[in-house]
């Protein structure tokens, strides 16, 4: 399986840095990537972050493929300037699309303290699903960012599949799940390699090697007030 993710569609807001900004396609882009990929069985489509034109742009052009995707929502900004609504959550939800968490204030998660990072794991899981009324058991991971004890809160939250932006192909079985974040700068050349590749076992190793490494590095020293620091900006994934 190969998971593509994305993030903002249309015009790109105003005010965002340039690695945010690089995450916006225009609408042609992403009609041709879902042009190329629909019928693909192996395909699974995910957006994170909750933006508007979740709702404005992707679901529309989702619809008129009869195509499916995965929404990962911030509940801390639900209804915020941008962000989806909680109709429009619901909206998405009542139209077959799965709705995931990706916490509440789309933060890194490996530099909070516990009591944040369970309010951004399982705190982020029962708004939502206070929302929809309904189970909500994908979380998606801000920044990518991750460790062990990370994935210890995700699990004590209770989901049931936790998503990345490692990159590379995945397995239906695997409790983390890789994605390949597909951006304004991705040569086309390399978004077909990706979906054009066949299965290798050697890669599928190598692949959950690197999960295993990214999941054992040290709590990073820096506290949560540096990286909020003014003029420092988290990577867009």
């Amino acid at each position: 399986m190969i998971i593509l993710n994305f993030h903002g569609l249309g015009p790109v807001p105003h005010g965002i840095d340039a690695g945010e900004a690089d995450c916006w396609l225009d609408l042609p882009c992403f009609e041709n990537i879902l042009d190329r990929v629909m019928g693909d069985d192996r395909i699974l489509i995910t957006f994170d972050d909750g933006n508007a034109s979740d709702h404005a742009i992707a679901l529309p052009a989702l619809l008129r493929r009869c195509m499916k995707a995965m929404f990962f929502v911030c509940s801390g900004r639900v209804g915020m300037p941008g962000f989806l609504d909680a109709g429009r959550i619901r909206e998405l939800a009542g139209q077959g699309m799965a709705i995931g968490s990706h916490g509440v204030r789309h933060l890194p998660w490996r530099c909070l303290d516990d009591g944040r990072l369970q309010d951004e794991t399982a705190g982020s899981r029962k708004r939502l699903e206070d929302l929809l009324g309904r189970n909500v058991d994908c979380a998606a991971c801000p920044f990518g960012d991750y460790d062990r004890r990370v994935l210890r809160a995700l699990k004590k939250a209770g989901y049931q599949s936790v998503f990345t932006s490692d990159g590379g192909e995945c397995a239906a079985g695997w409790w983390i799940k890789p994605r390949t974040t597909v951006r304004r700068s991705t040569p086309p050349a390399q978004l077909e390699r990706i979906l054009t590749a066949s299965p290798r076992l050697a890669r599928h190793a190598i692949d959950r090697l690197r999960v295993m490494a990214k999941a054992n590095r040290p709590r990073p020293i820096a506290n949560l007030r540096a990286r909020q620091t003014p003029g420092i900006h988290f990577p867009a994934n």
